[in-house]
């Protein structure tokens, strides 16, 4: 992993987004994309740094903006936004479009896989896989508007998923992952032994009200693995 500060560029209104670009040692030519969403707290994609830092290390381009849920239409301008401007513009960050994966991580992991997999998303938007990190299913994503597990019940992915989980997540219980597996029994599921922060490389602290970067070895060891998940589906093994 590499602690090398990313480039903040501004997506839409002045919203940003962080670039964090494959280090020298993996760089061989356009890397694989990843656009990756942090969860309900508001602009924060500071927490999702480790873990982007450690997937850029495997030699994929992150591409990971701020959002706001808590706006009146629950962040689905800022996320679709987000999306179109790493669509259009990945390849000039030296990303390959045809390799080209959404995730997120807890409320921004239901919104990655409700879009990528939605009957109705334009297909200049579609990723080429999904990724959902501690995430759950069964409510309407503000994206799309409806129940990822809904539409997944009556409609195969059009995209491979790939799910990850905290075996001792009291956030988002790891039951709420195994539902959209019963679903989609061809979505690839990896439960880690770690907490719903744990998984995105971070610790929660309650002085801060937030996510901060893990510093315990075991935390660290199994971000990692979500890490590896993210370059997985993108095609590095």
């Amino acid at each position: 992993m590499t602690n090398a500060r990313p480039e903040a560029v501004p997506y839409a209104d002045g919203r940003l987004l962080d670039v964090h670009r494959p280090t020298a040692a993996t760089a061989t030519g356009p890397a694989p994309v990843v656009l990756l969403w942090h969860g309900s707290g508001p602009d924060e994609r500071d927490v999702l740094h480790t873990l982007a830092q450690e997937a850029a290390g495997l030699g994929l381009l992150v591409l990971v903006p701020d959002w706001r849920s808590d706006r009146e239409d629950g962040g689905r301008a800022d996320l679709l936004a987000s999306l179109a401007f790493a669509r259009r513009n990945a390849a000039a960050y030296g990303g390959d479009p045809e390799r080209f994966v959404l995730a997120g991580w807890s409320l921004g992991g239901r919104e990655a896989v409700a879009v990528a997999t939605h009957p109705d998303t334009p297909a200049e938007l579609r990723p080429t896989a999904a990724v959902g990190i501690a995430s759950a299913y069964g409510r309407p994503a503000a994206t799309t508007g409806d129940v990822p597990l809904d539409h997944l019940a009556t409609d195969p992915s059009p995209v491979p998923i790939l799910l990850v989980l905290g075996t001792t997540d009291e956030v988002v219980p790891a039951e709420l992952t195994h539902q959209l597996r019963a679903v989609v029994p061809t979505a690839e599921l990896l439960e880690l032994p770690t907490d719903h922060a744990g998984v995105v490389m971070t610790a929660y602290s309650p002085a801060a009200q937030r996510c901060l970067p893990a510093t315990d070895p075991a935390t660290l060891a199994a971000g990692r693995r979500t890490a590896a998940v993210l370059a997985r589906a993108a095609g590095i093994r």
